[in-house]
């Protein structure tokens, strides 16, 4: 069992501190910026909620970090009241936001003056992939703090994975987001197109799921698409801030993404229908306005 701190408790993270806690077995604190949220998880939970990141790090041997973006991460790690001043010397900050390979690399750094490891871990699988412990891993960092932070990490995780030194991790779930973006588009239109040609979409995804076409999207997303449902899954604002991390980096390293640029601009006009929680499915959904 390892002591272990928690900051930030939304869809993802509030289903992932529960896994260190109940499949983990471990000594979990928990902090969120609102309190209720994290007065209710120790309820569900047990373990005990600090009022601060500082709080929550004081004396923990992993602190897991999972909030919005470059700006929330900073402010929960070296922020006035930041987790950065209380970690203890090798200790390991694991953080599975979805931010920008810059921050982590920045961190990282940070992290290693003090003495103590930093992990970059973005997560991918959605809040149900958190809510069964079947999330994919990405990690970026050292080995050694990697060895000691994997099987903590599997409290919540069906597949963990080094990727490389720090911001490896990011880099990794840029990747995922980009190849995601171009799957669900090529499904919202080969949907659309079934529809107009009078077809059975479900006859249709029978056969092609099996072959080439297959993909974890049109397995979990096909029935629910043609349904016209958008609301199980990865929101189309969350989407847009992840590919938008995306498009930065490769005006940074000279990738080129014309798809994912254009994909991007559709999920706009998601945003532009009321769909900003939406599940990125509903790109299909601007085809049939």
């Amino acid at each position: 069992m390892a002591s272990v701190a928690f900051l930030g408790l939304g869809v993802m993270g509030y289903p992932m501190a529960g896994h260190l806690s109940n499949k983990g077995g471990h000594d979990v604190t928990v902090y969120n910026r609102t309190t209720a949220r994290a007065e209710q998880w120790v309820g569900q939970h047990g373990g005990r909620f600090a009022a601060t990141p500082t709080e929550a790090a004081e004396g923990k041997d992993f602190v897991f970090s999972c909030v919005g973006n470059d700006d929330d991460l900073r402010s929960v790690t070296t922020g006035a009241d930041g987790a950065f001043k209380a970690m203890k010397k090798g200790a390991v900050y694991v953080d599975n936001t979805t931010a920008s390979a810059e921050v982590a690399r920045e961190l990282a750094e940070k992290a290693d003056a003090l003495g103590f490891s930093f992990l970059d871990a973005p997560v991918s699988g959605g809040q149900a992939g958190a809510e069964n412990g079947v999330l994919t891993v990405m990690v970026g960092g050292e080995q050694p703090a990697f060895d000691r932070a994997k099987p903590v990490i599997e409290a919540f995780a069906h597949m963990v994975g080094l990727m490389g030194p720090a911001g490896a991790g990011q880099l990794t779930k840029m990747i995922n987001q980009i190849t995601i973006a171009g799957l669900v588009q090529g499904l919202a239109e080969g949907i659309h197109f079934g529809k107009k040609a009078g077809l059975d979409i479900e006859k249709v995804i029978e056969v092609i799921s099996k072959g080439a076409a297959g993909s974890w999207q049109m397995e979990n997303r096909h029935k629910t698409m043609n349904a016209g449902k958008y609301d199980f899954g990865f929101a189309v604002d969350w989407m847009r801030k992840d590919l938008g991390i995306c498009l930065t980096e490769a005006d940074r390293n000279g990738a080129k993404l014309p798809v994912t640029a254009l994909v991007d601009q559709f999920y706009k006009d998601v945003q532009s229908m009321g769909g900003r929680r939406w599940d990125t499915s509903s790109l299909l959904a601007r085809l049939e306005k």
